[in-house]
């Protein structure tokens, strides 16, 4: 698998597929391999240890947060969420619901700042939603505040106050949702934006993207902030700690995060039953945000699409980073990387190192 994957990294570089990053496969417990290549900056060798902004990678990790919170308290995600939060618009809308992409609150009545998680709050409860479960849409941005809101009714803390504490640092991960050490700065990588060959990809996506009056548009822009490679290229980014998109991670890192999740790891934070219910789908079908055909369980995504394999669960990252694990052959994958590519699933250079675990 080890020379595959060289292979495979190295072939990407060669097709200016790749400017630079790294790939981590664990299962069992143990790195299986481990590949990096190119720049983390200019003049930079990508390293090992080098982290990167992994964007909505982020998302399964706060969701296993929450749900392994609400284990602690003897619930479930069958909880609704106006037992948590009062005010909130649809209360009976389960958190199973809510972190499967199905309670409808991905475009907001009002913007509102990352950094202000009063103004999120406000901005959700004055939104109704825009369709009810079964149906589903992503909910890139308010994924955040969404999940933040309810930790702290159930915890009193944030999410990344939580992943910190009980999760990472015991761990010892190269994961960070928030409280990235400053001794940490000169080893995060420059993302640089997408390249654009050829014309924008001529999608009912893209149309509705970039149509200002769209429920799609306002999905990725109800939430402001952070939002482009130039401010990810900063250390307040890195600090901002939103569940939705705030995690800086190595590709180790986030590998051994699934290997966690599946209990792999010693001293394991994670329930079994959380495993269960982030392995369960809960949605399926064509997406209301994304226009196209997902499936999500409980704060991950699953099939239908080919990424992620029978049984298996993750979840990608704007520009093409990428977090999963198959709970069958306790295998877990994760790729990280500085160039960004467009679309809203990673695309060749990610199938390419998927075919070697085949």
């Amino acid at each position: 698998m080890l020379q595959k994957l060289q292979q495979a990294f190295a072939l990407n570089l060669e097709e200016g597929l790749e400017q630079g990053g790294s790939v981590a496969v664990w299962q069992d417990g143990q790195e299986m391999a481990l590949v990096c290549g190119g720049e983390s900056r200019r003049g930079v060798a990508w390293q090992p240890h080098t982290l990167v902004p992994i964007y909505s990678a982020t998302k399964p990790a706060a969701a296993a947060c929450l749900l392994q919170a609400l284990y602690d308290c003897c619930r479930g995600p069958e909880l609704e969420v106006g037992d948590l939060w009062p005010s909130f618009p649809s209360p009976h809308l389960t958190v199973g619901q809510l972190l499967s992409h199905q309670g409808g609150f991905a475009a907001l009545a009002e913007p509102a700042p990352i950094d202000d998680l009063g103004a999120c709050r406000r901005a959700i409860e004055k939104s109704r939603p825009l369709w009810a479960p079964p149906q589903h849409g992503y909910h890139p941005q308010t994924f955040g505040p969404l999940v933040d809101i309810l930790m702290l009714e159930l915890t009193g803390q944030r999410v990344c106050d939580y992943w910190e504490e009980r999760v990472r640092r015991p761990l010892g991960l190269e994961f960070y949702i928030g409280h990235v050490p400053e001794s940490c700065y000169e080893s995060v990588a420059e993302l640089r934006t997408a390249r654009m060959l050829g014309a924008m990809p001529r999608t009912p996506f893209y149309r509705e993207y970039f149509d200002e009056s769209s429920s799609v548009y306002r999905s990725f822009h109800s939430i402001s902030g952070y939002g482009s490679a130039r401010e990810m290229n900063t250390p307040a980014a890195w600090q901002c700690g939103s569940p939705a998109k705030g995690g800086v991670a190595s590709a180790r890192g986030l590998a051994m995060f699934y290997q966690a999740l599946l209990g792999q790891l010693p001293q394991s934070p994670f329930a079994d039953d959380v495993l269960e219910w982030m392995s369960t789908p809960q949605c399926s079908g064509m997406d209301l945000t994304l226009l196209e055909p997902t499936a999500f369980t409980c704060g991950a995504m699953c099939e239908p699409t080919s990424i992620f394999g029978e049984g298996g669960f993750g979840h990608a990252g704007a520009g093409g980073s990428l977090g999963l694990c198959c709970p069958a052959t306790g295998l877990s994958f994760a790729y990280v990387m500085r160039g960004m590519e467009l679309g809203n699933l990673p695309g060749k250079r990610v199938q390419r190192l998927l075919s070697c675990l085949r």
